[in-house]
């Protein structure tokens, strides 16, 4: 059973910074990919960003040069970066470990922007 666990959310003041940790179960090299969603009240899961197992990245135009998206392979971890946070990036962020099969969630961690 793969197993992700999300850490490091929190309450941030706008323009605030925070970084979240995602520990994998098994080795990252594993999945194709491994990405960070998030999801507001009463909106859809929507993708953060995203960084394939060749190191590949991508992300959101909402993020785009406030967020950044790193592996430790050694340590089977994924970070989340977020810096300027804004009041619209409140949302439970998720880490996402995708294969051909299926993808694999972790439980969320709450991040509160406050303005």
């Amino acid at each position: 059973q793969v197993q992700l666990v999300e850490s490091g959310g929190g309450l941030v003041q706008a323009g605030g910074s925070l970084r979240l940790s995602c520990a994998a179960s098994r080795s990252i090299f594993s999945f194709n990919a491994m990405g960070w969603y998030r999801q507001a009240p009463g909106k859809q899961r929507e993708l953060v960003a995203r960084i394939t197992s060749g190191g590949s990245t991508n992300y959101a135009d909402s993020v785009k040069g406030r967020f950044t998206i790193s592996r430790d392979n050694a340590k089977n971890m994924v970070y989340l970066q977020m810096n300027s946070l804004k009041p619209e990036d409140t949302a439970v962020y998720y880490c996402c470990g995708m294969t051909v099969m299926r993808d694999y969630w972790g439980q969320g961690t709450q991040v509160t922007v406050s303005s």
